[in-house]
């Protein structure tokens, strides 16, 4: 596989390891092991039976867990531990048959796209399961679950476009990540005093 295919394929499923993990393995794992997707380096480990397995399991749990406002805020932390090596790891693991210094740069990029990923996720669903209403929080759950499987999927065919896309969200999750930055400090901003108080 050229470097620049193996390049959407390594930074596409870093990414999307931060948004959900376990459907992201689960989707290229079953696509190499039917045939259908040829994936690059040493990710084809994940068409392995025991992670397949282990992958659909654990997605089972977190589509449950991720409906539950509580347990998605917990769930979510815990994870920051688990989302971002892994996204790390599988950017690596495309890299493998290149230069070790390739390796650690993707190694690198990859655990920084997963935890921007992660990290705007953890903070749209903590401000939705502040939120009242269980509704928005299941919905932001299902549409996670359809934008982890379906940009697998594209990554396992087209993974340049991937690699267009995931530049696109970096951008927003940027953004999204100023517009906190700039609400926190407006809100532990000192309030002045009235004059003559």
């Amino acid at each position: 596989m050229q470097w620049l295919p193996t390049l959407g394929v390594a930074l596409g499923s870093a990414w999307l390891s931060g948004i959900n993990l376990y459907a992201t393995v689960l989707t290229l794992g079953l696509l190499q092991r039917m045939g259908l997707a040829d994936l690059p380096g040493d990710l084809d480990v994940l068409a392995e039976p025991w992670v397949i397995a282990a992958a659909a399991v654990l997605y089972a749990i977190e589509f449950v867990a991720d409906k539950i406002p509580v347990v998605d805020s917990m769930w979510d932390a815990v994870h920051t531990f688990v989302r971002v090596p892994a996204g790390a790891v599988l950017a690596a693991s495309a890299f493998a048959s290149f230069e070790p210094t390739v390796v650690v740069i993707a190694l690198l990029a990859g655990g920084g796209l997963s935890l921007s990923a992660h990290g705007t996720k953890a903070a749209t669903r903590l401000a939705a399961n502040a939120s009242p209403e269980p509704i928005s929080n299941v919905l932001l759950s299902l549409a996670e679950d359809v934008l982890a499987v379906s940009v697998a999927v594209l990554t396992a065919f087209h993974p340049v476009v991937v690699l267009l896309l995931v530049g696109g969200l970096v951008l927003v999750s940027l953004s999204f990540a100023a517009r906190i930055v700039a609400g926190l400090r407006r809100l532990f901003r000192p309030r002045s005093t009235p004059a003559g108080a």
